[in-house]
């Protein structure tokens, strides 16, 4: 199983963006280590720094005609990941 699942691509993130941080969706049982060696790997950048987050998943509930149905969302965890300065990554690369 891969330990970057996808990268995470909001207005939050693409701000930091220019501060050199990308954010991206990755396994729950991956580390800051196998995380910024599978970013080096897969980019060809240089990692300086790797944060990671929990994201506990919501409780979300709708109203229907017959009944009203409740869940939760998933539990996800997130790493942003700082790049040495001067190196990017262009997820629009290869649109």
């Amino acid at each position: 199983m891969s330990i970057l699942k996808r990268p995470i691509i909001t207005e939050k993130t693409q701000g930091l963006n220019a501060k050199n941080k990308y954010t991206f969706e990755v396994s729950r049982d991956a580390n800051k280590i196998s995380i910024a060696s599978a970013v080096e790997k897969m980019y060809g950048v240089t990692v300086e720094k790797v944060n990671t987050i929990t994201q506990i998943g919501k409780k979300k509930s709708r109203m229907t005609r017959t009944k009203v149905t409740s869940g939760r969302t998933s539990t996800y965890k997130k790493a942003i990941v700082t790049l040495k300065e001067g190196e990017i990554i262009d997820f629009y690369a290869e649109l």
